[in-house]
C-alpha cells in the first residue's frame, strides 16, 4: 500500500544546512523573520518560551522537540522572568562548542540542539501547505536521538556525510510528523491519514493519480456518502478532495519536469493524469502561475544552485 506521508517527504528532498548547540543565560531572546529556513530543535536543559505566528505560546521543557517545516516567524526566549543583569537579551556570544544568547557569564537556563534545513525540491511550497505549520512533541526520545546523530554528523567531515545527513533528516521529519497524527493534529494530511475512511481515499489518490477520480468514486471507496465525504475531507485536510488531487498531480509534474531528461511534455501529462500536454499546461498554469514549459526553462537556468544555498546559510547567521 502506498504511504502518502513518505512520498511527500521524499519529494520534498530535505537537506541539512547546519546544526549546532545553543544556550541561553539570564534574559535572552531570538527573533526569526518569516523568510527563515525550516527549523527544528530539541530541549536538552532548562526551559524556553516559544511563540510562533498564529499559535499560542509554548513553554518548552527538557525532552521537547519542535519542528517548523514552513518559513514562518517565531520568537524564542527565557522563561525565568526579569533579571537585572544589564545585558541586552539579543546579545550573542560564540563559546567553545555552543552559541550563547543573553549573558555570556550568566547561569544557563536553557540548552538546545537546533538545526536548520532546506527542501531541495522546487515543489516545496505546494507540499508544505499540506503539513502542519508547527509540530510540538513531548518526551520523544527517538526524536532527540535522531537530532543528536544529525548534529554529530554535521560537525564531522566523514565520508558520505551529505548522504547520511539527508537520510537522518528524512527519518527525523517522518518521525516528527507521525508523532502528531490523530484528532489533535491540525488540519492537513496528517489528520486526514488518522481518519480510517479518509486515509483510504488519500492512499488511493496517491496510488492512482492518473485515474480520473470523481468525488462520488472517492466517497464510495471511503464508504461514505458524497456530501459527508466532501465536507469531512475539506474540514479535516483544509482543501477539497479535487484540490488535493490536483496539488499532488502538480507535485508529481514538477518532479518529472525537474528530472525528465528526454521526457516530453505529453508523456509528463500522461504520467500525472492528463490526456494532453495542453490540459496539463492549463492546470499547471492555474496552480503554479506559469506554464510547464516556462517552469522547465527556469529549472534549466538554475545552474548556480550551490552558491544560492551558501548565500542562504549566510543569511541564517543571526538566527538561533
Amino acid at each position: 500500500m502506498v504511504d502518502p506521508l513518505s512520498e511527500m517527504v521524499e519529494l520534498l528532498q530535505p537537506e541539512a544546512l547546519r546544526s549546532k548547540v545553543v544556550s541561553g543565560a539570564g534574559l535572552w531572546r531570538v527573533d526569526r523573520v518569516e523568510n527563515g529556513q525550516p527549523f527544528y530543535c530539541a530541549m536538552l536543559e532548562g526551559s524556553a518560551l516559544l511563540e510562533v505566528q498564529k499559535h499560542a505560546p509554548i513553554t518548552l521543557k527538557v525532552g521537547d522537540f519542535v519542528l517548523i517545516p514552513a518559513a514562518c516567524g517565531f520568537t524564542m526566549s527565557d522563561v525565568a522572568g526579569v533579571q537585572n543583569d544589564n545585558v541586552d537579551p539579543l546579545t550573542v556570544t560564540m563559546l567553545p562548542g555552543e552559541t550563547r544568547h543573553g549573558n555570556p557569564q550568566g547561569i544557563v537556563n536553557a540548552r538546545i540542539l537546533v538545526g536548520h534545513f532546506g527542501f531541495a525540491s522546487p515543489d516545496a511550497d505546494l507540499l508544505v501547505r499540506l503539513l502542519p505549520q508547527l509540530v510540538h512533541v513531548r518526551n520523544e526520545r527517538r526524536l532527540t536521538s535522531l537530532v543528536q546523530l544529525a548534529t554529530e554528523e554535521a560537525l564531522t567531515e566523514r565520508p558520505a556525510r551529505a548522504a547520511v545527513l539527508a537520510r537522518l533528516l528524512e527519518v527525523m521529519l517522518l518521525e516528527a510528523l507521525r508523532s502528531v497524527s490523530g484528532e489533535s493534529a491540525p488540519p492537513g494530511v496528517l489528520r486526514g491519514l488518522s481518519d480510517p475512511r479518509l486515509a483510504t481515499a488519500i492512499r488511493l489518490l496517491h496510488a492512482e493519480p492518473t485515474k480520473d477520480w470523481t468525488v462520488d468514486e472517492m466517497a464510495r471507496e471511503a464508504a461514505l456518502s458524497r456530501s459527508v465525504f466532501f465536507d469531512r475531507f475539506r474540514r479535516t485536510i483544509g482543501i477539497s478532495p479535487r484540490e488535493y488531487l490536483i496539488t499532488w498531480r502538480m507535485s508529481l509534474a514538477k518532479n518529472l519536469l525537474l528530472r525528465r531528461g528526454d521526457l516530453g511534455l505529453q508523456e509528463v501529462a500522461e504520467r500525472v493524469g492528463y490526456r494532453s500536454a495542453s490540459a496539463l499546461s492549463t492546470a499547471f498554469s492555474r496552480v503554479v502561475g506559469i506554464p510547464p514549459s516556462a517552469y522547465a526553462e527556469q529549472l534549466a537556468n538554475l545552474s548556480d544552485l550551490p552558491h544560492a544555498r551558501e548565500a542562504g546559510q549566510v543569511a541564517l547567521r543571526a538566527e538561533i
